[in-house]
């Protein structure tokens, strides 16, 4: 079970990977918003994290720290996260 300390460092890792994927998406400062900033950059988070992880990339993502190598698997994850989310929309249209 994560501690308190796991849960406010996946906030804060989340949020900041999220804004800078909204701000490279949408090219505007406050990106999708903080509530989606905050969502997509969690789930970009949990996403980067497997895949790092899987592919053996950064060891040591599991620490509790706040650090630039968590936040860039954080935002390669939102944008793995974004466009997985515009591919099926596109498909949604097409079909």
């Amino acid at each position: 079970m994560p501690s308190i300390n796991h849960i406010v460092v996946w906030i804060i890792i989340g949020l900041l990977g999220g804004s800078l994927a909204g701000l490279i998406i949408t090219r505007e400062r406050k990106g999708f918003g903080i509530l989606r900033n905050l969502g997509v950059g969690l789930v970009g988070a949990l996403v980067g994290g497997l895949v790092f992880r899987l592919f053996g990339i950064f060891p040591g993502l599991d620490k509790i720290a706040i650090s630039l190598r968590d936040i860039v698997a954080a935002l390669i994850g939102s944008l793995l996260v974004l466009a997985l989310i515009w591919l099926w929309q596109r498909l949604q249209k097409s079909g």
